[in-house]
């Protein structure tokens, strides 16, 4: 397989000529075809702008793009390729040049285009990003951890890089460095809502309970819609005994996501706690039937049938799947065993 400077090489470029005034209203034509979507026209209108200049660098890059977006990545890459045949320190054309690589599979050639990136500009912040993440799909933390770092050095406030080194110290057990992170994520983008997301989690892992409920809130304020926000803040609450805060959270959970079975049982317990009975059957029915193999969800069925409706064999029959599913409860077992075959 060549190499990308191999690949570089072997590319023909045609003899340079000045551009020409209709090679570049051509090139801004299918620059702007490209933005709207209509891939077909932008690589004919490029493709003019090619033939009226061919050492037109941006035009092959930008026909490499639309090439890409009309998946055809090999077709693409030859595109990349002149163009940095053309202008060699064209850091864009090697970031892109590096995804249609990544797209493919080919990690330590998009590897490759990267690092000269970066060697060719070195505050190319994007080619920092996506070679971080490209040690990260190869499980090579300590790259993707330095890498990001330096991107901190170009970015001192780079989201992507704060939250991906957050990420990965947290996947590492580094609870403190992972915080540190999300602070300067928070404090420079206080929207950011995965980012008051994972410190709640990371706050919830330490048990500082009042911390990560902060969190999650922050999470909800930045995307009214992040379901797993919702859902932890509704079990916090649910811990805490506080059955009227939590049935809101977790009801804003299946607002976003009806088919949430851990929420239908969720609310069978909040709903049980309350002495609403009809709605607590409703929910562990409905979580029951949602994921029949929710041992969790089959056990608190059988209590509320055996204490609430006051119905052993309905109980009987939810315990047996409990138990069928993998699940132990001496209770559980001793009911069974005495006589509830």
């Amino acid at each position: 397989m060549l190499s990308l400077y191999a690949l570089i090489l072997a590319v023909p470029v045609q003899a340079l000529s000045a551009p020409s005034q209709e090679s570049t209203r051509q090139y801004d034509r299918g620059r702007t075809l490209f933005q709207q979507g209509d891939f077909h026209a932008a690589a004919e209108a490029t493709k003019k702008a090619i033939e009226l200049n061919p050492a037109s660098a941006e035009a092959h890059h930008l026909l490499g793009q639309i090439l890409f977006k009309e998946r055809k990545p090999h077709e693409a890459v030859e595109a990349f390729a002149r163009a940095v045949k053309l202008k060699p320190a064209y850091a864009e054309a090697l970031n892109d040049l590096a995804e249609v690589y990544l797209a493919q599979g080919k990690s330590a050639e998009a590897e490759e285009a990267l690092v000269r990136a970066i060697e060719v500009d070195p505050k190319h912040a994007d080619s920092y990003l996506d070679l971080a993440k490209a040690y990260e799909q190869r499980r090579e933390s300590s790259d993707a951890i330095t890498t990001y770092q330096r991107l901190l050095t170009v970015a001192p406030n780079h989201p992507d890089a704060l939250f991906g080194l957050a990420a990965l110290y947290d996947a590492q057990g580094e609870a403190k460095a992972a915080r540190e992170m999300l602070t300067r994520l928070t404090r420079s983008s206080p929207k950011h809502a995965n980012a008051w997301y994972l410190n709640g989690r990371i706050a919830e892992k330490n048990n500082d309970l009042v911390e990560a409920a902060y969190s999650y809130k922050q999470a909800i304020a930045a995307q009214p819609s992040l379901v797993d926000a919702h859902y932890n803040l509704g079990f916090i609450y649910r811990s805490q005994n506080k059955p009227n805060e939590a049935e809101k959270e977790f009801l804003e959970v299946l607002r976003y996501r009806p088919e949430y079975a851990e929420a239908h049982m969720n609310l069978g317990v909040i709903y049980t706690s309350l002495n609403k009975l009809e709605e607590a059957e409703r929910e562990y029915e409905r979580a029951v039937s949602l994921k029949p193999d929710y041992a969790e969800a089959h056990y608190n069925l059988g209590v509320f049938y055996e204490l609430h409706r006051k119905d052993m064999p309905k109980a009987l029959a939810q315990y047996h799947r409990y138990r069928n599913l993998g699940g132990r409860d001496d209770r559980v077992e001793r009911i069974i065993g005495s006589g509830g075959r």
